[in-house]
């Protein structure tokens, strides 16, 4: 908790040192975008916003504590009338879908690729995946996003950029239907094609690195002496024990999925809690912000908390060290 508050009071501080305001950044977009005179667009923002900017931060910060400890986020200042909670609890949902679609897959993928890479140390098949994790882990994510849509997207044109906007097609609702399933995918299916070839690397090589250690372990020996399979060792010995740092680190992982969706998001036009976040930075939507980093802060929390039970659960020697 003490963590908690540290980050959401930082966080408070820190984006009313951004330039600008949410008023100011109003009245831009209405003299920018739609020629508005600048004198009415001052009062229309006027008339828009009921916060007081002209308040004592040090007030505002108080009511933001009050508001905290009731369970209340706040209402969205570039939507009045909307509550933080609504429009996290709206986009969430998505980011966690594409992003933790994405994390599963590259983690499944990547560890028996890595278990293989391991026990065929040296070979091509080694040497070739090796090379590929090597670049994958090097090359930001949002890089290999660009580079799918200029030549796969619109130089081949093997999808449509446009049609996979959003996060459902226009007419077609959230709810249990086939119709709904097949259109969550098709417009999620490219992010997550982003995150799961961009991130397997990362599994590959930690888990072939684990597994070379556990190889090199006597009772490898002794089992391979005893003339058990190696389909057998591979999978009952080797593979759970080498794999159990990686579950640390997925459990870890999970606590980073808000915050690794919002370039992704904002290049593919996938309206997720990224997407919105970024938004939000945009148009100074200080409430919105505040939520949206307040929910990075506890994802992050409770991850670390869940890897350590996750670790002390799948290794019993730490039950025993525990106990003793």
């Amino acid at each position: 908790m003490v963590t908690a508050w540290a980050v959401s009071t930082f966080t408070f501080f820190l984006i009313r040192l951004l330039p600008g305001n949410p008023i100011e950044q109003y009245v831009n977009q209405l003299v920018l975008q739609y020629g508005i005179p600048i004198h009415e667009a001052r009062d229309q923002a006027s008339a828009l916003f009921a916060i007081d900017f002209e308040r004592s931060v040090i007030l505002q910060y108080f009511d933001y504590v009050g508001n905290l400890l009731k369970g209340d986020l706040g209402t969205s200042i570039l939507s009045p009338g909307t509550s933080v909670s609504s429009i996290i609890l709206e986009w969430l949902p998505w980011t966690i879908f594409s992003v933790g679609t994405g994390l599963i897959l590259s983690f499944l993928i990547g560890v028996v690729l890595g278990l293989l890479m391991a026990y065929r140390r040296d070979s091509i098949f080694d040497h070739v995946l090796t090379f590929y994790a090597s670049i994958m882990t090097s090359v930001p994510n949002y890089l290999i996003a660009i580079i799918i849509i200029v030549f796969f997207g619109v130089r081949m044109e093997l999808f449509s950029i446009s049609e996979m906007r959003g996060v459902l097609s226009p007419g077609v609702q959230p709810e249990l239907s086939w119709a709904f399933i097949k259109d969550a995918w098709f417009h999620a299916s490219i992010p997550i094609f982003v995150y799961v070839i961009t991130g397997v690397g990362g599994w590959m090589l930690t888990m072939k690195s684990s597994t070379i250690g556990i190889l090199e372990e006597d009772y490898v020996t002794v089992s391979r002496a005893k003339g058990l399979k190696d389909s057998r060792i591979l999978t009952a010995y080797v593979g759970r024990n080498a794999s159990l740092p990686i579950f640390t680190q997925l459990a870890i992982a999970i606590g980073f999925i808000v915050g690794g969706s919002v370039i992704i998001e904002t290049l593919f036009q996938y309206r997720g809690i990224g997407f919105t976040l970024l938004q939000s930075v945009q148009r100074r939507d200080y409430t919105l912000m505040q939520g949206v980093f307040l929910i990075l802060t506890f994802s992050v929390i409770l991850a670390n908390l869940l890897a350590d039970i996750l670790y002390s659960w799948i290794d019993p020697r730490i039950r025993l060290e525990d106990q003793g």
